[in-house]
């Protein structure tokens, strides 16, 4: 049922703690989203999730089997946030290395190789080496090899860095590809609106924790971001305001209030309050919470440490 499951995964340097505590369960078919800022732990915790670290505490599986089962690896893709390919290889010969690594037999390498040139957009560039290539062509080229072995879990870490808009509607094409076929896919990003457009799940991750999972469809249900400009507002509004939602702040530029709130029912509740007060309604502008905006009440507005 699932492809990942971890319980209580940990992984400590000495006495630095990357991770301290990872529990996720991650269906197969699914596209689920890992989102922290930098410094979160995310990294290592796919290197546990691959077993190119050993984790410090816990337990997982991929696929049913145990992490680090040598059988699961020919059922996973992977595709680094930092790669070094081997650039004195073709597109073709890349691709057909990395097959023989899967021990996939001669005739199959090249049956699905030229078709996987063509859904990356890349099937003009087979005997180009890749030392030619663009850093939005090798990330590219990168997504393939991590096809090449029609893998039922693929963990792409920051899948579109480098890409234009083309390549980035791209990807979502080819992970949207993937659900449909039943793979599971895990992707690691700071884009946040790509992230947006494409998982069924996230989760927020911050000092090596899990902080909270959730689908996207239920991510924002309900919530909505206020606008409001009031004519003279009074000095206290904004703790006036704090009796209908959180978060509220003003703009020191145009003076318009910035709030967030449960339900719609409180659109007509402020705007009755203004009016009872004396108080001469300009701008009452309700919108549903982005991801983005999400994230920052999760996590909250510290970068990290990189």
């Amino acid at each position: 049922m699932f492809a990942i499951e971890t319980q209580n995964l940990r992984k400590e340097y000495g006495e630095k703690i990357a991770v301290e505590d990872l529990t996720l369960q991650v269906k197969r078919g699914e596209v689920f989203g890992f989102l922290g800022p930098n410094g979160a732990g995310k990294t290592t915790s796919i290197k546990m999730l691959l077993n190119l670290v050993r984790p410090t505490a816990g337990q997982g599986m991929l696929l049913d089997l145990p992490l680090g089962n040598t059988k699961v690896r020919q059922k996973i893709g992977y595709l680094p946030e930092h790669f070094r390919f081997h650039d004195w290889l073709t597109a073709g010969e890349f691709l057909d290395f990395h097959g023989r690594l899967y021990r996939m037999a001669r005739s199959r390498r090249r049956e699905v190789i030229p078709p996987l040139l063509e859904l990356v957009g890349l099937e003009s560039r087979l005997n180009t080496k890749l030392r030619a290539f663009s850093k939005g062509m090798t990330q590219r080229i990168g997504l393939a090899q991590a096809l090449l072995n029609d893998p039922e879990l693929v963990f792409l870490d920051e899948p579109t860095s480098g890409l234009d808009p083309i390549g980035r509607k791209l990807v979502r094409e080819i992970v949207d590809g993937l659900r449909a076929e039943g793979t599971a896919v895990f992707i690691n990003s700071h884009l946040l609106s790509e992230i947006e457009q494409t998982c069924d799940r996230v989760a927020f991750i911050r000092d090596g924790r899990v902080l909270e999972v959730n689908h996207m469809s239920d991510l924002t249900a309900g919530v909505l971001q206020l606008t409001l400009r009031v004519g003279q507002p009074p000095a206290d509004l904004a703790a006036q305001l704090a009796q209908f939602g959180q978060n509220v702040q003003r703009n020191g530029i145009d003076g318009r209030f910035h709030m967030t709130v449960d339900g719609e029912e409180k659109v007509p509740q402020i705007a009755n309050w203004v009016f009872e007060n004396g108080l001469t309604l300009y701008e009452l502008s309700p919108g549903r919470m982005t991801l983005e905006e999400r994230f920052l009440q999760v996590i909250g507005n510290d970068s990290g440490d990189g």
